[in-house]
């Protein structure tokens, strides 16, 4: 009902009426927008509302299936309680410091060995190197009794072994990706120090029957600081605690064996040390050197003794074969000098090369002597052709006249000789002196002489022909029974 008169009041039962007639009194399209209107509203307020952006990824819940693992190194608000108390004790001292020595085992793998240099006498290894030793105050409680591993970062708050490597020259630790070191703690204290290292040592090599030699290296670790009273050094497992990589090889020498000792070192300053040994035999490869050194020399000293069957005459050819053969001699020696430590003592390989140089050079010395001797006889040669007369205008006599080792044959011949003009005094003085000759015991004295000086320049070529091999041959025979 609507109060007479038109005017609703402002409150009471009478204002609802009011409106709701109001409503009725609009216009059809008035009606429409206000219910459109509404309806928007009733909509947008049943949609989810949208959570403001806060910069962090939404995570879904987890379900109850599955049961997430506590977190062991999350800090707990309020006092923290760290796994490894490594605070509450001071590492600056040794495990059970006062009390006896701390046994510290040690194995070590080979992973490879880089190069052997003789002329630095030195030798490159890389390996893993690992220590075993007891601290309780690294002791954790764990109910599984599992191992926890840490890196490198832990080694510079914990007590860890000083051991280092006698007589190395180089050593550094590998740094790629990070830096190669591992250390695993387990509950009862329990420690495993393990990292991987390169190291250059020193090798005392003995080159007396080089390249025909077998070197024996060590590599020797020690406490630096730690006497035998504080810290006993020991392997691991004996012999089993080196091992090697079967593919290791190395370009001249072959790798025979690897075996470890262990003994004590005594410095008059400090006291008595534990020490280490890795100790490995290698054995040269000689087919390089026979390549290169031996079949070398042995081809200059068979090529030098061609000149024993060149004419003695022949004076270039001799000389200049004499002189290639010791030079190239001289290149091979310098050159297997140049890749060798400058030692005081005398090596297997300088005395093949120094004998084979000999050999070459008592050949230039062979023909020399050839070439004197043969001098020496022609000159003597000549002599009785100088003292004999003037034969200008006559026909020349018969070369064996000249060459001085007529017989009496001969003789008989020129004396019944008649040239063909039939001039006497060719033959008359064919005749005298043949004759003057044949009354002279000075001159056959000197004809012999002359057949047997000859003899003589051709018997030492073909003596040398013999003699030269069959010595090379005796010393070849020689020195590979000793040095093989």
């Amino acid at each position: 009902m609507v109060k007479p008169g038109g005017i609703c009041p402002a409150a009471g039962p009478w204002k609802a009426a009011c409106s709701i007639a109001d409503i009725h009194r609009m216009p059809y399209f008035s009606r429409l927008i206000l219910f459109l209107f509404c309806l928007v509203v009733l909509v947008e307020s049943r949609k989810p509302k949208k959570r403001r952006w806060t910069g962090q990824l939404e995570t879904s819940k987890p379900s109850h299936l599955y049961k997430k693992n506590p977190d062991m190194t999350k800090i707990r608000h309020g006092k923290p309680q760290p796994l490894l108390r490594v605070d509450d004790h001071d590492f600056t001292m040794r495990p059970a410091f006062g009390g006896p020595a701390i046994p510290v085992g040690v194995d070590v793998q080979v992973e490879s060995l880089d190069s052997i240099s003789e002329v630095d006498m030195d030798f490159t290894m890389t390996l893993y190197l690992r220590h075993y030793w007891k601290d309780e105050r690294l002791a954790f409680p764990s109910a599984s009794n599992k191992s926890m591993t840490f890196d490198g970062r832990l080694v510079k708050k914990i007590w860890v072994p000083d051991v280092f490597f006698v007589h190395s020259k180089r050593s550094f630790i590998h740094d790629t990706t990070t830096d190669n070191i591992m250390l695993r703690v387990f509950p009862d204290g329990q420690v495993l120090y393990s990292m991987r290292i390169t190291v250059t040592a020193m090798c005392n090599m003995d080159f007396s029957h080089f390249p025909l030699d077998s070197q024996t290296c060590s590599l020797e670790l020690e406490s630096y600081a730690y006497t035998d009273e504080d810290l006993m050094l020991y392997w691991k497992n004996g012999d089993e605690s080196l091992k090697t990589d079967e593919k290791i090889s190395l370009s001249q020498f072959l790798i025979q064996k690897f075996h470890t000792t262990s003994r004590l070192a005594f410095y008059s300053s400090t006291g008595w040390y534990n020490r280490l040994y890795i100790n490995f035999t290698l054995r040269r490869h000689i087919f390089f050197f026979l390549l290169q050194t031996y079949f070398p020399a042995t081809l200059m000293v068979m090529l030098s003794w061609v000149s024993f069957w060149i004419d003695r005459r022949a004076v270039p050819a001799r000389v200049s074969l004499g002189i290639t053969t010791v030079l190239t001699m001289s290149t091979i020696i310098t050159g297997v000098n140049a890749s060798m430590p400058r030692v005081s003592y005398i090596k297997a390989v300088d005395i093949y090369l120094w004998v084979s140089f000999v050999f070459v050079f008592l050949s230039v010395l062979e023909y020399a002597a050839v070439n004197y001797l043969t001098t020496v006889q022609e000159r003597k040669e000549r002599k009785p052709q100088e003292k004999l007369p003037c034969t200008c205008g006559l026909p020349q006599p018969r070369a064996v006249l000249l060459d001085g080792s007529y017989s009496d044959g001969e003789v008989n011949d020129l004396g019944n000789y008649t040239p063909e003009n039939g001039d006497k005094p060719d033959r008359m003085m064919v005749q005298l002196t043949l004759a003057s000759e044949r009354s002279s015991p000075q001159r056959k004295s000197q004809r012999s002489s002359y057949v047997s000086m000859r003899i003589d320049t051709h018997a030492i070529d073909k003596y040398s022909r013999i003699i030269f091999p069959a010595a090379y041959i005796l010393f070849n025979l020689i020195y590979w029974s000793i040095f093989s």
